[in-house]
């Protein structure tokens, strides 16, 4: 077993010997077992930073409101789909307007909610201006040319566009419900203020060579971090405010959760409003535009919406840290993270939908394609209203 792992292990199970740790590292270690909780799972989602460590973006100034137009119609069973999933904010835009916004179980238009991995689009977002601008040579550089730590570990061999893709080779167990899976020992390396960088240079562990198949593994999106940290030497949190939200601006006061070393965790420690999740959609919708300026270039925003992933026929498939359904309409692409969190976009129909939730039931059959078809209804009903 990796040393990073054994540390968490060690920590969690041997509690008698509670002295050694600190206790703000206990207070994190407490949460991220609770995190997920019925009872708490709303509040939690609302207040990261009283949970964790967590780094500041700066952001523009507040960017000017969304315009309010006609509230467009809902489909019949709205409400039904609100209470299946948990859904506690959601802002739909239709061409740049706000054509429905609503709060639901206490929280508000300000809450700043975590992201979860909706943040991989963002970093994507970074990676293609970082990669226009030539801080990165190639996406077919391997990873070990910007991280150089990553050498003798999984990823060695691995390139960047093989780890944009989850196509790493990497192996790394995701299920959240399993207390010693990858994911939930990697959280626990974040409450006991371990290196994230760390955790990433532990995995030995692979299935495959780099590109053969296509696995979701979160982890990869750390280092796509750690190859961003290394070609510009800078942090991600301060990149990611001068690229995107110096010109998108935000409605409250971004911020990442990090671990101990005040590195981000970008794979899902993004906070934002509702509204500033629709933003990121709506930057996709007009190609990188963003009040006349090209914040992303248009050929990253098409090249990493396209599904290019080795993915199984007939499954979703994905491209850059993006997904697009397996029966994809024309222009249709959305970022998602785990208990219902969404920027879904549909150019076609000039829509996007940004969804924050705590859907305990996300992972039960069938909850992904309830909440598509509900976005799809919602494409429809855009199309139809704006005729």
């Amino acid at each position: 077993m990796k040393r990073v792992f054994q540390i968490g292990a060690v920590a969690v199970l041997g509690l008698a010997g509670i002295g050694v740790w600190k206790g703000e590292e206990l207070v994190r270690l407490q949460a991220v077992n609770t995190l997920f909780s019925e009872e708490k799972i709303v509040s939690n989602f609302s207040q990261m930073d009283q949970l964790f460590e967590t780094r500041a973006i700066a952001a523009g100034a507040p960017p000017v409101t969304f315009e309010t137009a006609s509230q467009m119609a809902l489909p019949g069973d709205w409400q039904n789909w609100l209470e299946r999933r948990a859904v506690t904010g959601i802002v739909v835009l239709r061409d740049g307007q706000i054509v429905h916004e609503d709060y639901h179980k206490g929280t508000k238009d300000t809450d700043l909610r975590i992201s979860w991995s909706v943040a991989k689009s963002y970093l994507s977002s970074l990676f293609g201006i970082l990669l226009a601008k030539g801080d990165v040579d190639s996406i077919d550089d391997p990873v070990t040319k910007y991280a150089p730590e990553l050498i003798g570990s999984a990823y060695d061999g691995a390139t960047i566009r093989n780890v944009l893709q989850m196509s790493s080779g990497v192996e790394f167990d995701e299920d959240y419900l399993d207390f010693w899976s990858d994911i939930n020992k990697m959280g626990r390396v974040l409450a006991l203020g371990a290196s994230m960088d760390g955790f990433a240079a532990g995995l030995s562990g692979t299935v495959g060579a780099p590109g053969e198949q296509w696995a979701y593994v979160s982890i990869d999106t750390h280092v796509l971090s750690m190859v961003l940290r290394g070609a510009t030497g800078r942090s991600i949190p301060d990149l990611v405010g001068e690229h995107l939200f110096q010109p998108l601006g935000a409605n409250g006061a971004p911020y990442y959760v990090t671990d101990g070393y005040g590195v981000a965790f970008v794979l899902g420690g993004l906070n934002l409003t509702t509204r500033d999740y629709a933003r990121l959609g709506q930057l996709f919708l007009q190609n990188g535009q963003w009040n006349g300026m090209q914040v992303v270039p248009a050929d990253w925003v098409a090249e990493s919406t396209q599904p290019s992933a080795p993915t199984a026929p007939g499954k979703i498939q994905y491209g850059y840290q993006w997904w697009i359904p397996a029966d994809a309409r024309p222009g249709e692409f959305l970022a998602r993270g785990v208990y219902g969190q969404y920027v879904y976009v549909n150019r076609p129909a000039g829509l996007v939908v940004a969804v924050n939730g705590a859907d305990r039931a996300f992972r039960e059959p069938g909850a992904f394609d309830d909440s598509l078809s509900m976005f799809r209804k919602l494409a429809d009903n855009a199309q139809v209203d704006g005729a």
